[in-house]
């Protein structure tokens, strides 16, 4: 494509992950196109096989953390199963393993001081005010833990409110995979638009968005220029959270000043995630029918894919953990991975190197158009949320699982119902 290429298009979409494309089947009735900063569809979403794995892995979103009723409804209108999760959780610390049958055991007693909570607060300042002293030691780490390891969340900032809610709803406790991955459901949606009439520009990272009532112009790194009617951005709370002259700032003439302050008062938590696949499935003796493993490691988290038996296992570095690593490489994140999985396995990190088949590191706080993984209320999220959402003069819309409020915040659900609801609301 020459790069000083100038296109018309009625609609316009900026991104191409799971808000962006279900927007694009959505809006199949009116021209547009869609622009991706990166070589490829998905966004957070990666299905993907690298070199020396024996079937794809997913790098970015995995599970489907319940309830999920459009992510289900689309999955069976392409044909797509999901299977349950099978196996046994534990918990190892200071070396000792645990069989964690009731993981949330803990959670009644956090929940009725939530409920009885008065006003908002960040979850780090209602710990210490609700559970101080060392009878409640464990009780504050495993709020801690499970609020900076599942939500990707800071413990300073996270709102007590949306957690109780969250915790409330217990849709941790169920969370289904779709059989290969959350790719096909993407490329299955980019199809349907493209059949429709979309078409799909990758590798066109968007740099400026010139607009008025009624038009903008769009101009990209590479140099072509859009312009449309209306544009639907679906970027990430990470691009939105990127200052001036920081690399992959997106502007916006005239500047967007609400928008911008509603995004920076959002949480956008990062994810580190290692896939190791081994020669064979050789943890059992010591932790039968692992699915997940919880510890006190550096790369705490660890899961399986029961009920499929491959000899793969996902490490999982969450919250201001991942963000200290943010700028390290796979192959500085690699040896820590490793180290902590010996440890839990009680066996010397050489023997893990030597059953190694395969291992792949990705780092969200380090990719390029995306700068983390997914959002995390924060206190007073819901006006933030819809601050950000608020179209502008009819002309600029916007989606993305940054913007959804709801009870599935931070997923493919959340991405996937905000920009259903962008692209009603442009046709409205």
């Amino acid at each position: 494509m020459a790069a000083s290429s100038s296109y018309e298009t009625d609609i316009l979409i900026i991104g191409a992950g799971a808000a962006g494309m279900l927007a694009a089947r959505e809006l199949a009735a009116a021209g547009r196109r869609v622009l991706e900063a990166q070589d490829r569809l998905g966004g957070r979403v990666h299905t993907l096989q690298p070199a020396g794995f024996s079937a794809p892995l997913e790098a970015g979103a995995e599970f489907m953390h319940e309830p999920v009723p459009l992510t289900r409804a689309l999955l069976a209108e392409a044909g797509i199963r999901w299977q349950a999760t099978e196996g046994q959780t534990y918990t190892i610390k200071d070396g000792q393993v645990q069989p964690d049958t009731n993981f949330f055991a803990q959670l009644p007693a956090l929940l009725a001081r939530l409920n009885a909570l008065p006003q908002d607060m960040p979850l780090a300042e209602f710990l210490t005010q609700e559970f101080s002293g060392d009878e409640h030691a464990s009780l504050r780490a495993f709020a801690t833990q499970f609020a900076e390891g599942y939500d990707a969340a800071d413990a300073q900032r996270v709102s007590a409110w949306a957690l109780r809610d969250e915790w409330a709803a217990g849709g941790a406790e169920d969370s289904p995979r779709p059989q290969g991955g959350y790719g096909p459901l993407l490329h299955w949606l980019a199809a349907q638009a493209q059949a429709a009439g979309a078409q799909v520009h990758l590798a066109m990272p968007v740099q400026e968005i010139s607009w008025q009532p009624g038009a903008a112009e769009v101009l990209t790194a590479n140099g072509a220029s859009y312009h449309a009617r209306q544009v639907l951005c679906t970027v990430s709370l990470g691009v939105w959270q990127r200052a001036t002259g920081q690399a992959g700032h997106l502007a916006f003439v005239p500047e967007l000043p609400a928008h911008r302050a509603a995004a920076a008062q959002l949480g956008f938590g990062t994810v580190i995630k290692v896939q190791v696949e081994f020669e064979e499935v050789f943890w059992h003796e010591r932790l039968p029918e692992l699915e997940f493993l919880l510890s006190d490691e550096p790369v705490p988290t660890w899961w399986s894919q029961l009920p499929d038996a491959r000899p793969l296992l996902t490490g999982w570095l969450a919250g201001p953990a991942a963000l200290r690593l943010h700028t390290a490489s796979p192959e500085a994140v690699l040896p820590l991975a490793l180290a902590s999985l010996a440890q839990l396995l009680a066996q010397p990190v050489e023997v893990l190197q030597a059953r190694l088949r395969a291992s792949y590191v990705r780092n969200w706080g380090a990719e390029p158009h995306t700068y983390g993984a997914y959002s995390y209320p924060t206190v007073g999220a819901p006006a933030a949320r819809a601050a950000l959402a608020t179209p502008v003069a009819g002309t600029l819309f916007f989606a993305g699982e940054g913007v959804y409020e709801g009870p599935a915040s931070g997923t493919v659900e959340a991405a996937l119902v905000s920009g259903q609801a962008a692209a009603r609301a442009m046709l409205a």
